[in-house]
């Protein structure tokens, strides 16, 4: 095989790792960094933390809203599936629950315009029983991170937000 041949053979095939390394361990990497930071170096799972109110100094894992009341819950399902719930808020403010998987996927959103009366749901594994009746949501992976995020543009309505998301529970069955 002539040189030139070899060489851009060696690039294609560099570029072809190189693509699927990206493809394969980013997302897995930062999601590791992101539930490391979110978890305190995994001393806080499976209980949801409150953050405070959003100012324009707020930079944790991404840029947030100012409008919004954040609230977050590092899951591990390693030792069975986690009761996830959030009451709506008493002003009828928008609510929304999201989970995230350790490869970055988004695999649930749940919201008030569908569950005005509040959302609740089991999180589990495949494989890993659940109890009749409950709503379950799947993961391929035992790690992720839940977000609840509330409507609360101005202070008031955030006090009425923290208020309401301190009721949030994601606790091992």
């Amino acid at each position: 095989m002539k040189a030139p041949v070899k060489y851009a053979l060696a690039f294609v095939l560099a570029v072809a790792a190189g693509h699927l390394g990206a493809i394969v361990a980013a997302p897995r990497l930062i999601m590791h960094v992101a539930l490391t930071k979110m978890s305190q170096d995994g001393k806080i799972v499976n209980g949801f933390q409150f953050g405070p109110r959003t100012t324009e100094k707020s930079r944790g894992v991404v840029r947030p809203s100012p409008d919004l009341a954040y609230a977050s819950c590092v899951y591990d399902l390693s030792r069975g599936p986690v009761l996830v719930s959030a009451a709506p808020s008493p002003d009828q403010g928008y609510v929304s629950i999201s989970v995230f998987d350790a490869r970055t996927d988004n695999i649930a959103v749940f919201d008030t315009a569908q569950y005005p009366q509040g959302i609740r749901f089991v999180l589990a594994k495949e494989g890993q029983a659940v109890p009749v009746g409950e709503q379950v949501v799947r993961a391929k992976f035992a790690r992720g991170v839940i977000l609840d995020r509330r409507l609360a543009p101005t202070a008031e309505l955030f006090a009425v937000a923290d208020q309401a998301r301190r009721s949030n529970i994601c606790k091992p069955l």
